[in-house]
């Protein structure tokens, strides 16, 4: 074998061998990618999820606002891409506690008896006006002493949070979508799909409650999202004995 038949014999095989070895590490890094993202929404390879949505307030029995089934579609493709399949409820079919199988669940305590649970038994911190009447706190969510009113299709507030039960491993956490309108329950999950990385940086599989800002929908739709502020502790901490009685309208945690 002269010289140069040995060096494109040499040529081939060291492209060859880093060709490999860059199909290894890409893989390693989709895997260890994939791994993280399963671990944060708590839905290993096969798992089971629900989806609990709100009904429309009018319309056939199991009838659900446009811009909340918008909301589902981007639940859906979060579980898909971790390999998990899901099953959606209506909000006053889904009757069993949490921690067995990560939960989705969309919309606010008004249309959706499951948040409303889920905010009693774990944001004793947050209030949300539920008033059928007119008003100007209509809507409004109260986050320990803040309260954050809605201004229809220009600012409109909505609660993103992922809890536990407790820290084990086997415990599947519960995510809430909780907006002020239906087109802020879209805006959420759509934030949750944007930024789950940086949330899993940030928070790795612990509880964390965000409130987020949607800016002008009636333009720009459920796209412009802004970060108010962390309330973990405020929405996890029950409000003193002595506080003022909560109006007859407005859901309470208790």
């Amino acid at each position: 074998m002269n010289d140069d038949v040995r060096n494109i014999v040499l040529g081939v095989v060291a492209a060859g061998i880093s060709a490999a070895l860059g199909w290894v590490a890409r893989t390693y890094l989709w895997k260890r990618k994939l791994r993280r993202k399963q671990q944060f929404f708590g839905l290993p390879d096969n798992s089971e999820s629900l989806l609990v949505v709100n009904r429309g307030a009018a319309g056939p029995e199991f009838a659900v606002m446009r811009f909340d089934v918008f909301a589902l579609l981007e639940l859906a493709a979060l579980i898909k891409d971790c390999n998990a399949h899901a099953q959606i409820l209506p909000h006053d079919t889904a009757r069993q506690g949490f921690g067995e199988r990560t939960e989705f669940c969309v919309g606010g305590p008004a249309s959706n008896r499951r948040m409303a649970a889920h905010l009693d038994s774990l944001l004793p911190g947050v209030r949300v006006n539920v008033d059928s009447e007119p008003g100007p706190d209509r809507g409004a969510f109260q986050v320990g002493t803040e309260r954050y009113r809605v201004d229809h299709g220009k600012e409109e507030y909505a609660l993103l949070a992922r809890l536990t039960a407790d820290r084990s491993r086997n415990t599947r956490p519960v995510f809430l979508f909780c907006g002020q309108t239906s087109i802020t329950n879209q805006a959420t999950t759509r934030y949750l799909a944007r930024n789950h990385e940086r949330l899993t940086r940030k928070y790795g599989t612990g509880s964390f409650v965000l409130l987020l800002k949607v800016i002008n929908s009636q333009a720009y739709g459920p796209d412009v999202v802004e970060l108010v502020e962390d309330v973990t502790r405020a929405a996890q901490t029950a409000p003193p004995a002595a506080a003022a009685p909560v109006p007859r309208n407005t859901h309470r945690a208790s």
